[in-house]
């Protein structure tokens, strides 16, 4: 089975923003955002997704990658 990898750090990167200023516009906390970031959770909301994008003026496919080579399935794409 193949496994989500989140490229969040690398959108943010691009944009030049920072974990503070995209949890503040996206309404998540610092915490929240870092798992998501660091690819430490197993579900995100449509909502939140939706809030990301928005902020860095990107699509889903930007922060979401299907690898189906790799190893894992429980700790793809969440949020606490």
């Amino acid at each position: 089975m193949g496994k989500i990898i989140l490229r969040l750090d690398r959108m943010m990167a691009d944009r030049k923003m920072s974990l503070n200023d995209l949890a503040e516009k996206v309404g998540v906390t610092n915490v929240n955002l870092s798992k998501m970031k660091n690819g430490r959770i197993s579900a995100i909301r449509f909502s939140t997704l939706e809030a990301i994008c928005d902020a860095l003026s990107c699509q889903p496919g930007d922060i979401l990658e299907y690898d189906p080579s790799a190893e894992g399935g429980g700790e793809e794409a969440a949020e606490s």
